[in-house]
């Protein structure tokens, strides 16, 4: 069983009716005890930075995630479940303040520049760069079109972590790779026939098939 973890965020379904249809059994659950006792476990995440680490906190399940990654456990963040892996972020500050992060890895979340030119925030489909062998991303062409929906960027400090890259006004981590955890700022379950490749990818890697 994949457990998709419920934290009062958005698009939750939308992720298990995409793994349902890659053939995966998933719970949506923010029961600890069934996250740690999963095969596999999923953090997507829509919404404001701040309010949803905040929930993820109250619920006690930024200390699962940790443990979760640390056994690692196979793990698969997307869009605010990326973001949220990171020291902090530039987005719901006060006065200039950033949001505290779990730290898991090294990086901030920062604000795509105003003065760029383009529409923020990115909504849409774009190219990845793949920039290392990765499990999640096998068989993809190249430069594979997946959609994004987001204002905020990571900037990971572990260049080795970064597992793809994309460019919108200026380059910036789409997804990294340690293990078997890996994270992405895209959604796979928005991303066409590519998503689906990735989600089967991560249930490989999960049952080991």
């Amino acid at each position: 069983m994949i457990a998709i973890v419920d934290y009062d965020a958005g698009n939750i379904r939308s992720v298990q009716n995409a793994f349902v249809y890659a053939g995966a059994p998933c719970l949506v659950t923010s029961s600890a005890e069934e996250i740690l006792a999963a095969d596999g476990v999923v953090l997507p995440g829509v919404g404001a930075f701040g309010d949803c680490y905040e929930n993820l906190k109250r619920k006690g399940l930024d200390r699962v995630i940790r443990f979760c990654i640390e056994k690692d456990m196979p793990f698969l963040g997307i869009c605010l479940g990326f973001q949220m892996l990171f020291d902090y972020s530039e987005e719901s500050g006060r006065d200039g303040e950033t949001v505290q992060g779990m730290g898991i890895f090294r990086g901030a979340v920062r604000q795509f520049p105003a003065d760029m030119g383009l529409k923020v925030p990115q909504i849409g489909w774009n190219s990845l760069e793949l920039n290392k062998d990765c499990a999640l991303f096998e068989g993809l062409p190249e430069n594979p079109y997946v959609y994004f929906v987001h204002s905020y960027y990571v900037d990971a400090k572990d260049r080795s972590l970064v597992a793809a890259r994309s460019c919108y006004g200026i380059g910036f981590d789409a997804a990294i790779a340690r293990g078997k955890t890996f994270a992405v700022q895209f959604h796979p379950e928005k991303s066409g026939d590519v998503g689906l490749m990735i989600i089967k990818n991560f249930i490989r890697v999960v049952y080991g098939v």
